[in-house]
């Protein structure tokens, strides 16, 4: 059996680090990856030894790239395409008439905010990506949110598969950093916001929150990883908010791993998400969680003795879940909120089940 995965490829987020997770752990010679764009998942795959296929475009509205793909499908004898993100879901749709093969797709992230901020460009691929899943042969839902959402865009729920994320917690990660390599203090509290700095991932609820609790706690400090169309803004609001000594912007990090065992907590406020990888990252370090109610959230932190789950955009709840985490560090007990979380984490979300589901999906619908 031969699958072809395809995605944009300017993917730096979860949706990146869950391609490169599930080709890894399924057998190589079966798996083949085409990108459009020369981006960090490129590099990433070339250096993991996956075949991966550059099909490069004059622009994202290229269409001519269909041909490209249908050719390599038919000539490397290709049983079944497996597409990841909108652009990549919605070529899908069209090479489901061209070639007639087995097409699946994974829903990464809630399809209305794909292009948040997009304009009327955004309206029109967002329509074109949702009506794409009607002519798919399976979708994999990687929350039992997501999949009770496409239930209601009628779609029949034989061809919807919760698969649940997942990464590898056995893999031997590299020397974290210290903190003072990054001018952070012994006693300084530290979160750890993973997030890409879009208008999708809530930062302004996040440092209207932590201006309430440095006002007690001056010693905390928010790491933001990740960059982003809203950077110069997040900066300006930073300093309005007179939080320049509470606030360190990172950018965008390849080395993640490395930063999160400096963390007291991992905090994430979006919008929309589908099941944050970072925060199952987070907890292969033994990080607590404070994120926002999305996605399948809570099927990682199920109750309050494995993080906090708060309400969308509420700032009080936020804050109040911050002022909790830090009594509960004075207290000694909040380590063994991230201890627990890491021990459920590592037998409930491991990318060996991840990668078994998946290919489950695959032999249903090749036969």
């Amino acid at each position: 059996m031969k699958v072809l995965h395809l995605n944009a490829g300017n993917e730096t987020g979860g949706g990146m680090f869950h391609i490169m997770s599930l080709l890894n752990q399924l057998k190589k010679e079966e798996c083949l990856l085409g990108v459009f764009e020369e981006g960090e998942l490129y590099r990433r795959s070339m250096t993991a030894g996956i075949k991966t296929e550059l099909f490069p475009q004059h622009s994202k509205y290229d269409l001519s790239i269909l041909k490209r793909l249908r050719d390599y499908i038919r000539l490397n004898n290709i049983d079944i395409i497996h597409t990841h993100g909108p652009r990549a879901n919605i070529y899908g749709a069209f090479l489901k008439r061209l070639v007639k093969r087995p097409w699946l797709l994974t829903v990464h992230s809630a399809p209305h905010h794909d292009f948040l901020g997009q304009g009327v460009k955004g309206k029109l691929f967002t329509g074109m990506h949702v009506r794409s899943f009607q002519y798919a042969d399976h979708i994999l839902a990687v929350s039992d949110r997501f999949r009770q959402d496409l239930i209601g865009r009628g779609i029949d729920p034989s061809r919807i598969t919760k698969i649940l994320n997942g990464i590898d917690f056995e893999t031997k990660l590299p020397a974290p950093f210290q903190r003072g390599e990054f001018g952070l203090k012994a006693d300084d509290f530290i979160i750890i916001m993973p997030a890409r700095l879009e208008p999708v991932k809530g930062h302004e609820c996040a440092l209207e929150a932590l201006g309430a609790v440095v006002s007690k706690f001056p010693h905390v400090r928010l790491l933001l990883v990740g960059d982003g169309s809203r950077r110069k803004a997040l900066e300006r609001l930073v300093l309005e908010k007179g939080l320049s000594d509470n606030v360190i912007f990172l950018g965008y990090r390849a080395d993640i791993e490395r930063i999160y065992p400096m963390g007291d907590v991992t905090l994430l406020t979006s919008l929309s998400e589908s099941f944050p990888l970072v925060l199952l990252e987070g907890a292969r370090s033994s990080l607590p969680v404070i994120t926002s109610d999305v996605g399948g959230v809570k099927e990682l932190i199920p109750d309050r003795s494995k993080g906090w789950v708060t309400e969308i955009g509420n700032v009080a709840e936020l804050e109040g879940a911050l002022f909790s985490a830090l009594e509960l560090k004075k207290s000694g007990e909040l380590t063994k909120i991230g201890s627990d979380l890491q021990e459920f984490a590592k037998n409930n979300f491991s990318i060996e089940i991840l990668a078994e589901n998946v290919y489950n999906v695959y032999l249903r619908i090749k036969n």
